[in-house]
């Protein structure tokens, strides 16, 4: 098949999945190597980028997501008119930041750096499908590994997690020690 009907039907299957899609199950799809699909989706990639096109395609670790670019989301707000997600709290937040930074992690984890139960932050955070069970530790009770999602991912303009802002140590540091400075007045 030539190039121009692999990208069309990459672009095509992007398109009815609506979700992403690993690369190797277009591969399979396409009857082409993984690395044919990389190319074509660079391809693909910089040309709707030169032709300044509504549609991007976002890679998402080992898969790909045809999504609107950003610059045109007031333009579908305006057409989907329907409610808004519900906006993430600072407390939600928090907790999201604690899961994203240290996954896989335990709810008893992330309370005891939170200092107080996080069972309500984590339980928004699954609903709106930002964090997903990982599997569970091997320990006493078993409990449940958090981690985040490809939801989490595309909302936060991620690929991966190694692109995640760096913590400035100075700042770490200065946590550190209101933490420890917490927990001496509560002693």
């Amino acid at each position: 098949m030539e190039e121009t009907k692999l990208q069309a039907a990459i672009e095509a299957i992007l398109f009815t999945m609506g979700d992403s899609v690993k690369l190797s199950q277009l591969a399979d799809a396409l009857q082409i190597s993984k690395e044919q699909v990389r190319k074509l989706i660079n391809e693909m990639s910089g040309r709707y980028d030169q032709e300044d096109r509504g549609i991007r395609l976002m890679t998402l670790e080992d898969a790909v997501q045809l999504c609107t670019k950003k610059e045109y989301y007031e333009y579908l707000i305006r057409i989907a008119m329907h409610p808004q997600k519900p906006s993430l709290t600072d407390v939600i937040l928090e907790t999201l930041s604690i899961i994203a930074y240290k996954q896989p992690v335990t709810k008893a984890e992330i309370e005891q750096i939170r200092g107080v139960k996080s069972d309500h932050a984590v339980n928004r955070l699954i609903e709106f499908g930002l964090v997903r069970e990982l599997g569970r530790l091997d320990a006493p009770g078993r409990p449940i590994l958090l981690g985040t999602t490809e939801e989490f991912l595309r909302c936060f303009g991620v690929g991966a997690l190694e692109e995640l802002p760096a913590i400035d140590p100075v700042r770490l540091e200065d946590f550190r020690a209101e933490a420890e400075e917490e927990v001496k007045v509560t002693v």
